[in-house]
């Protein structure tokens, strides 16, 4: 180091004698510039070449050539398309005028004519106007112009090559012609034969399709005059950039600022060595000569003689590169990066810096083991509790942990907790634990496998992590006996199978101990250390909450799913009007408030129910249950579908307003209701519904339809009233009842559901149970967001010899005509033993009704799985139950009835009443 700024040193003094910090003349008497010498003058030129101004003057003559040279070449270049360009155009522009009119059908014909002139010379200007070529002309075969636009020269001899043209070629030629440089095309003139009868000639100057270069001429001078700019100010700016990034500095400045780069370069907390090509040593600060041991006459020695191991004198040899190479120096990791120095044209040599990174690899790995295991909890994190189901979040926890953390870790939990209950707190006895997760590099450890039930002693790992409520490190499993004792003969298999190293940590969450999760290592042959125990500790913690969260859910979706199946039909009622199946399938997040019913009426009815409340969990499957209590005791007074849901809408209403009484927001707003009654004696259906989908009939023949009806407000709402229709059933018809979650999804159109149940229901002949199965594999999403039900009623209907009806006139008399005919129709059914009983109800009825009522009466006899007997009047007095006095002498006819038959009751129509009375039958012998 001392050797070139002793050099340095003495050039600065030199330069300061001659009068000028800087180094240049002062000009004064005595100078060799005021004695005009030869000297002198060239040095000062040549440091005239080399100032600063001289160099940016250089720079930018040099711009200007090169854009000077870039313009003359672009105008060239552009000279040359363009007259490339004009030919080609001027060629295609002619080719096609030619090729148009000659293949022209008034061409021919002209050419044929008398006189060819008169007939193609006006086609011909006009062609020639239109396209913008000079010329048109059509010559016969010899040449002889027919057409020419001046006509002077129509009759003569066509210039230019004709013999190409008269075999049958497009011939085109570059000509100089009297109105300048001309392409021409001859086009032959063929007759249906193939035979040249004549010839096309189109011209135009080149000139006329030329242009570019003027067009795009002042661009290329603007663009020329715009670099010179950009060059003149570029050159301005970095000579004024120079002057004021130096300052003006003179050599004496620049020896100071060196002197301070030279104070600066031994205090810096890193190593220089500077070695020249011969690999002796130039400089070495004092943080390089600390590194690597330096003597103190080290320097001008041979890199050999420094006594440095032998890699990492190799990398101080002239030409060697380096970038953080790492090399040991004694008890040192140094970090090397070792550049030449003659790359820019320097003087041979290596420039090498050493950084000492012992401590800071230490200290960086500690950081990237830290930064590892932040990621690894922001990932669990995100990745442990995304579902509500508790085997998929133990599962989740397994997976996250390998093979980052862990090679093996499995889950056990209490076996309450896979069924959402609690688990009873830990004693410090055996604990007994299910498998539910397992995730590892491998699959075929010999750990105990998924589904395995477990039994931990007390002095096991896991068991003393569930006691101490923190997890518990088994470094070396070998020397582990309490972990040995739990299944001694798979405890040496895992150990004969690499597996060495464990880290229990229990699964608590709100002080309830739910499981254990261990973590198992066999890949690396370190074992876990005590740092691990808190990341499995914390991986616990944060998947216990999630597995609580899911059990507890897991408690409260059972606790609901077995409402709803407790308020659902247990098991569809025996009738025989229709042929039912059904499927209800809940919600994946939840159940909801979707439910069906089949009620049978009397007269060999059946009302079909399909409801939906809006919402999840046990508030909607409570209400669902006393929505379907409702419509059941609605049912039950037989009124008509309109005005049983007109009630229906009162009864939420009033729920609902007792409900904001009592603060409770929950109301029941938003529920749907279908309500159909069949009829299989008259083979119809009366249907109305509140706010839900319209039910799908599949006809015998296999058409589909959807029928209009009034859709109404869902109950609770109010306003509009019901309406109900009567639609007329086939035997075998299927009615489909279903809710929205079988034909809406999110995303997709509702008449895309719609459709798919259309073409799934159009097969004729299925049965409920087929129809059903369809209808589900067709419509059911893989992952349901919504409660999905189903009712597929396939229509019957009651035979001929099944009804007696007759009507009755209103005289007391003609009871007895009708009791004799009710005797003869139960003996041709062979219930002649409910003679006695029905002549009684039929008696007592139609006596009423001949009292009471007016107009005609009718009764009608039903044999179904029951004896109905049916009295219809005109009259909507609905008679009741008394007692009669001991000495009263009427008053006992209803009491006689209700005494003899199962059941009875009235039921209102459009026309009337119908009171009607049920009788069972007799059980006979084989049924």
């Amino acid at each position: 180091m001392a050797g070139p700024l002793r050099r340095l040193r003495a050039l600065s003094a030199s330069r300061r004698a001659e009068g000028r910090p800087d180094g240049r003349a002062a000009g004064g008497p005595g100078s060799g510039e005021a004695h005009g010498a030869p000297h002198g003058s060239r040095g000062r030129r040549l440091w005239s070449l080399l100032s600063e101004a001289s160099v940016a003057r250089q720079v930018f003559a040099l711009q200007i050539v090169v854009v000077l040279l870039l313009v003359l070449a672009a105008v060239v270049a552009l000279v040359l398309q363009a007259r490339s360009d004009s030919a080609t155009a001027a060629r295609d522009r002619s080719l096609a005028v030619a090729e148009t009119f000659a293949n022209s059908p008034g061409t021919l014909s002209g050419l044929r004519s008398p006189d060819p002139t008169a007939r193609l010379l006006g086609p011909a200007e006009a062609a020639r106007k239109r396209s913008g070529v000079d010329f048109v002309v059509v010559t016969n075969t010899e040449g002889i112009r027919f057409t020419h636009p001046i006509r002077n020269r129509i009759g003569k001899k066509f210039v230019g090559t004709i013999a190409p043209s008269l075999r049958g070629h497009v011939h085109t030629e570059t000509i100089q012609g009297t109105i300048g440089k001309i392409v021409q095309v001859v086009v032959p003139v063929k007759d249906s034969d193939g035979k040249v009868v004549g010839l096309v000639s189109s011209g135009i100057k080149i000139t006329k399709v030329s242009g570019v270069v003027d067009r795009q001429l002042p661009l290329l001078v603007g663009a020329a005059a715009v670099a010179l700019a950009l060059a003149t100010g570029g050159t301005a700016l970095v000579s004024r950039r120079l002057r004021r990034q130096t300052h003006g500095l003179g050599t004496l400045e620049m020896t100071r600022m060196y002197e301070h780069h030279d104070a600066v370069l031994h205090a810096v907390h890193e190593g220089v060595v500077i070695v020249d090509g011969e690999g002796r040593l130039l400089l070495a600060n004092d943080e390089a000569s600390r590194l690597l041991d330096l003597p103190p006459d080290a320097q001008g020695s041979h890199v050999t003689e420094l006594g440095l191991e032998t890699p990492l004198g190799r990398l101080l040899y002239p030409g060697r590169v380096a970038t953080d190479e790492v090399m040991r120096s004694g008890e040192r990791l140094l970090a090397v990066n070792s550049r030449p120095t003659d790359r820019d044209g320097g003087p041979p040599g290596t420039v090498a810096t050493f950084r000492d990174t012992t401590e800071l690899r230490l200290l960086s790995s500690r950081v990237e083991m830290i930064r590892r295991r932040l990621t690894l909890l922001y990932e669990a994190s995100g990745g442990i509790g995304t579902t509500l189901d508790v085997t998929r979040t133990a599962e989740e926890l397994a997976q996250v942990a390998v093979p980052r953390f862990a090679d093996f870790v499995t889950v056990d939990l209490a076996e309450p907790v896979l069924h959402g209950d609690e688990p009873a707190p830990y004693g410090g006895g055996l604990a007994m634990m299910r498998r539910v997760a397992f995730s590892g590099i491998h699959d075929d450890p010999p750990l105990f496998p998924v589904g395995e039930l477990i039994t931990f002693i007390p002095e096991s790992p896991q068991a003393r992590s569930f006691e101490s409520g923190r997890a518990v490190l088994e470094p070396r499993l070998s020397d582990s006996p309490g972990w040995q004792a739990v299944a001694p003969e798979r405890a040496a298999r895992v150990m004969d199978y690499g597996i060495h190293s464990l880290v229990a940590a229990p699964l608590r969450a709100r002080g309830v101990l739910l499981g254990v999760v261990s973590i198992w290592r066999m890949e690396k042959p370190e074992p876990f250390e005590d740092d691990d125990l808190s990341l499995a500790t914390e991986l616990a913690a944060r998947a216990a909450v999630s597995i609580d969260n899911a059990r507890r859910y897991t408690r409260e979706h059972g606790m609901a799913v077995a409402l709803q199946r407790s308020l659902l039909p247990r098991a569809l009622p025996e009738q025989s009007a229709v042929e039912v199946a059904s499927r209800y399938l809940p919600a994946e997040a939840g159940v909801g408030g979707d439910w069906f019913d089949v009620i049978p009426l009397p007269g060999a009815r059946v009302a079909l129910v399909m409801g939906d409340v809006v919402g999840h969990g046990l508030h909607a499957a409570a209400t669902m249950g006393r929505l379907r209590t409702a419509v059941h005791n609605f049912s039950a007074l037989d009124l008509p579908p309109d005005e049983l849901l007109g009630h229906l809408d009162e009864l939420v209403a009033r729920i609902d307003l007792d409900a904001l009484a009592a603060g409770d927001e929950a109301t029941i707003t938003g529920a749907t209701c279908l309500y159909a009654v069949y009829d299989p004696v008259l083979r119809t259906c009366v249907m109305a519904r509140a706010g839900h989908p319209t039910p799908a009939l599949a006809r015998p023949d296999g058409t589909v339809e959807f029928p209009a009806m009034p859709s109404g407000l869902p109950l609770g709402i109010g306003g509009l009233p019901f309406e109900s229709v009567e639609l007329g059933l086939e035997e075998g018809s299927r009615l489909v009842l279903y809710t929205d979650g079988l034909v809406e999804r999110r995303g997709q159109d509702i008449d895309t559901g719609l459709r798919l149940l259309r073409e799934t229901l159009a097969h004729a002949g299925q049965s409920p149970e087929e129809s059903c199965d369809a209808v589900l594999d067709a419509l059911l999403p893989a992952r349901p967001s919504d409660d999905i039900a189903l009712l597929v009623a396939r229509t019957r209907v009651l035979a001929p010899d099944q009804v007696a009806e007759w009507d009755v006139v209103s005289d007391p008399s003609a009871v007895a005509g009708v009791r004799t005919a009710v005797t003869r129709s139960l003996t041709e059914w062979g219930l002649e033993e409910q003679a006695f009983v029905t002549e009684l109800i039929l008696s007592e009825l139609i006596t009423n009704a001949i009292r009471h009522a007016t107009g005609p009466i009718r009764v009608r006899l039903l044999r179904d799985r029951t004896l109905i007997c049916e009295v219809a009047d005109h009259s909507s007095t609905s008679p009741h139950l008394r007692y009669a006095a001991t000495m009263d002498e009427g008053g006992r006819g209803l009491f006689l009835v209700a005494q003899f038959a199962d059941r009875w009751g009235t039921r209102y129509t459009k026309d009337g009443k119908v009171i009607w009375a049920e009788q069972s039958l007799p059980v006979r012998r084989g049924d």
